[in-house]
């Protein structure tokens, strides 16, 4: 419902002002594009390393070369945003673009849910019941339940961006640092309570139901390796599970801050709120790509041997 004291109109752009009170901009841009160069680099890194090796063509590395993708679309759709308001100063963004970006970013952030939740049941497997891995899990079935997360992602995000885009528009001003759900409807001239009812189920199917499945998974792996009498065995297998961890923190931990500082009543400023999203975007981005480059032994061991054939050409 309009409210009775604004009038709505036809928004061709927005104007990002989020970032506008900053000091050092200039500074927070420059730490934001070497961020995102780091995530391309790393996300590109680990997809041609498993798209270029056979041996690579297994469940475990599908899934981080899906995660890989993810990770790339997922950074891309804000960090663009962010440098060009930063760097270049550019703060308009046409409407249809912001609509498209933020499309993109929440499809990624969904996806990339899924992504960690289908890794988890995968170490689950292959831990718990490593004699039926291959049988369970094979790479047809990898593919289609990640074509299957994806289309899930585009059903739930594409209802979003329906309603957003019936939203009307009283001013072209959006004041946080780039296109999202919950930015998009406190810019409208509508009271947004009902809207954020959507997005709040989506942030609880994804906070309350796959959060604790990732957990159920976990426990499931404990019990099966405090069965183990192979010392050894216990090591390689919580080494296996490590990386994974690393990338359910990273992507978890900002928004259970968020959630529950909201939850206990504490009321965090614009800054605050820009930057809790801004690292919940690039954080957990850019660890996913370290952590199982540096950690996945067949990962690792590949990239020493491009490096050393690619240092080898270069001296001949």
């Amino acid at each position: 419902m309009l409210e009775s004291n604004v009038t709505a109109q036809r928004i061709t752009e927005f104007i990002i002002t989020g970032l506008d009170h900053l000091p050092n901009k200039k500074i927070l841009g420059l730490l934001i594009l070497v961020t995102y160069s780091l995530i391309l680099l790393g996300s590109s890194t680990n997809i041609c390393i498993i798209a270029s090796d056979r041996h690579l063509h297994r469940p475990m590395y599908i899934f981080i070369c899906n995660l890989a993708v993810i990770d790339i679309m997922f950074t891309t759709s804000a960090s663009t945003t962010l440098i060009a308001l930063l760097l270049a100063g550019v703060r308009n963004i046409s409407y249809h673009s912001c609509i498209s970006r933020m499309f993109v970013y929440h499809l990624g952030d969904i996806c990339l849910c899924f992504a960690l939740t289908l890794m988890a049941f995968d170490r689950m497997i292959a831990i718990s019941n490593p004699l039926r891995y291959h049988s369970i899990l094979t790479n047809s079935r990898t593919f289609a339940l990640i074509a299957l997360s994806w289309m899930i992602g585009i059903a739930v995000i594409g209802v979003l961006t329906g309603i957003i885009d019936r939203l009307p528009y009283c001013q072209p001003l959006l004041k946080y640092s780039f296109c999202d759900y919950p930015v998009l409807v406190r810019a409208a001239c509508v009271d947004p309570e009902p809207y954020f009812v959507p997005s709040t189920i989506l942030v609880m199917w994804l906070l309350g139901g796959h959060f604790p499945l990732i957990l159920a998974t976990y426990v499931k792996i404990i019990y099966t390796v405090v069965r183990l009498a192979d010392t050894e065995g216990r090591k390689q297998m919580i080494s296996t599970c490590l990386s994974h961890a690393v990338a359910v923190f990273c992507y978890y931990a900002p928004k259970l801050v968020s959630g529950l500082l909201t939850r206990v009543g504490v009321t965090l400023n614009l800054t605050e709120r820009n930057a809790l999203m801004i690292i919940s975007t690039l954080v957990p981005s850019l660890m996913n790509p370290t952590v199982y480059c540096f950690r996945t032994k067949e990962i690792r061991s590949r990239l020493i041997q491009i490096l050393k054939r690619n240092r080898a050409l270069a001296i001949k």
